[in-house]
């Protein structure tokens, strides 16, 4: 394999990491087609969809730039509980803002 195609094939996979997050959506998805528990509008699945595509962007991301891995960890770490306190105030209203879901 030519140098030019390996730097291509690691391209593709560093790009494909930060979509697998977006698979979760399989399971409230299949908890629709199973049970009545789940009730998820377009709009739920297309708002979780972008946040968990900027959850493996900013993950991806920081993977990449940062060497260190105590730094690494801790941005990592930062960005998952931005993204868990975003999604608990969307699902329940945890802060009661505005736009809190029921």
């Amino acid at each position: 394999m030519s140098l030019n195609k390996h730097k291509n094939v690691i391209k593709k996979n560093r790009y494909s990491k930060m979509i697998y997050p977006l698979l979760l959506l399989l399971i409230p998805l299949l908890g629709m087609l199973i049970t009545d528990e789940f009730n998820w509008s377009i709009f739920d699945f297309v708002l979780m969809g972008v946040m968990l595509l900027l959850l493996g962007i900013g993950i991806t991301f920081i993977s990449n730039q940062k060497k260190n891995i105590k730094t690494k960890t801790i941005y990592i770490g930062l960005i998952i509980s931005m993204f868990l306190i975003i999604w608990a105030e969307l699902a329940v209203g945890i802060f009661g803002t505005p736009f809190a879901g029921s």
